[in-house]
């Protein structure tokens, strides 16, 4: 690890008297849990991807040859700031010949607003500190799955551009989210298309009628293992290898780790539908706050004329209601279904820093080379097969 104190950075005032360390070794990372919860809910950046729980077990599990390079920021021994960053060796996930820096929790995994953590009203000083130390790396930075006009990082990057660095930023995504706060189930019912609303109301009446049903949540560590087995399984199912989401050994216990640690803290939501005592659907989120997050779900093929899967989604809705969940959050994708039961949209997008000088054109050029061919290899990919993806996911539709 690296330590640094500083008074005043480039003419910037940080007092009072400010110490920057960078952390290397997962030992330190690991003994963070509390103080980082606790600078976490203190902060415009708090939801589930950015906690200490996410973020350690993706470190332990999909990091793969990444390094740490946590950046924090502390006033009088006090966590100020967190800039959660590792160092991507070269040629992963990109053609870049150099190392980059980018977000824990990057990657297949799914973290959404991802960002650095600064606690309230310290903003200026421990943004400052992070965007001082961020240069002295020299480094690219390459910050995926942000929130678009709500980001922290972005005040590095406005710091850094000063400095003669290249800033870039871009939407890449959405995240339609459900504004539930107030809200009763009947008055949300309300709001839907009446067309979608018909169609949930006669597959929940079909299915009460033909089948015993049941809807279960799982949220203790007793039910735990079992509810996640058939989630993953009916997920399977669903996707019939096309999915990435449990594909890999460390996918699996990543999902195995992160489940048992929501469930210490009161957070893991697995709901599962039964039809005559057989699970034939699931869904797969976490109540953390005020916000429930959507991640996962399947069903069963067998089933798939019952739509058990929209049916499943519209009832984990009811039940969030009922908890007094104010934000259901679907979280990034553009899939239709999403339309259907959430109106409002938050965009997701990338952010970039470059060096300035020779080093850093070098990177912008490689990432754009990069991005090109990317762009250029799914353009010409087989039209049987893009058919064949389009296929099965309109089929897999919830």
């Amino acid at each position: 690890m690296v330590h640094r104190s500083v008074a005043a950075v480039d003419g910037w005032e940080t007092r009072p008297l400010m110490s920057i360390e960078i952390i290397e070794d997962s030992e330190r990372l690991i003994g963070m849990r509390e103080e980082w919860s606790e600078l976490l809910a203190d902060s415009d950046s708090d939801c589930l991807f950015l906690t200490w729980e996410w973020l350690t077990t993706w470190w332990k599990q999909l990091s793969g040859e990444r390094k740490l390079s946590i950046v924090t920021v502390r006033s009088r021994g006090r966590l100020m700031a967190v800039a959660p960053l590792v160092v991507r060796p070269p040629g992963l996930s990109s053609v870049l010949p150099f190392p980059a820096l980018e977000f824990m929790g990057t990657g297949s995994i799914g973290s959404d607003y991802l960002d650095v953590i600064v606690r309230r009203r310290q903003d200026d000083r421990a943004i400052v500190a992070l965007a001082e130390c961020v240069a002295g790396m020299n480094r690219a930075v390459e910050l995926e799955q942000v929130r678009r006009g709500g980001c922290a990082a972005m005040a590095i990057g406005r710091i850094l551009d000063g400095r003669g660095w290249s800033v870039q930023e871009e939407e890449t995504n959405v995240a339609r989210h459900i504004r539930l706060a107030g809200r009763s189930w009947p008055v949300y019912l309300d709001s839907l298309g009446a067309a979608h609303r018909y169609n949930f109301n006669r597959r929940l009446r079909t299915l009460r009628r033909d089948y015993e049903l049941r809807f279960e949540r799982t949220v203790n560590e007793e039910d735990r293992r079992p509810a996640l087995a058939r989630l993953i399984a009916l997920h399977g199912a669903r996707w019939r290898g096309y999915s990435r989401a449990f594909h890999t050994a460390n996918h699996l216990r990543f999902h195995e780790e992160i489940t048992r640690l929501a469930c210490e803290r009161g957070w893991l939501r697995i709901y599962t539908l039964w039809l005559d005592g057989e699970p034939v659907a699931g869904l797969y989120g976490f109540r953390y706050g005020a916000v429930f997050y959507f991640y996962q779900s399947g069903f069963d093929p067998a089933y798939a004329r019952y739509s058990t899967g929209l049916v499943t989604m519209g009832l984990s809705i009811e039940s969030a209601i009922g908890e007094g969940v104010e934000e259901y959050d679907m979280l990034q994708g553009v899939e239709r279904y999403k339309e259907h039961w959430a109106r409002e949209v938050r965009p997701i997008g990338r952010i970039e820093f470059y060096p300035p000088r020779m080093r850093g054109q070098v990177y912008r050029r490689a990432m754009e080379l990069s991005r090109a061919a990317r762009k250029a290899a799914r353009r010409v990919l087989p039209k049987k097969l893009a058919d064949r993806i389009a296929a099965r996911r309109e089929f897999a539709r919830i």
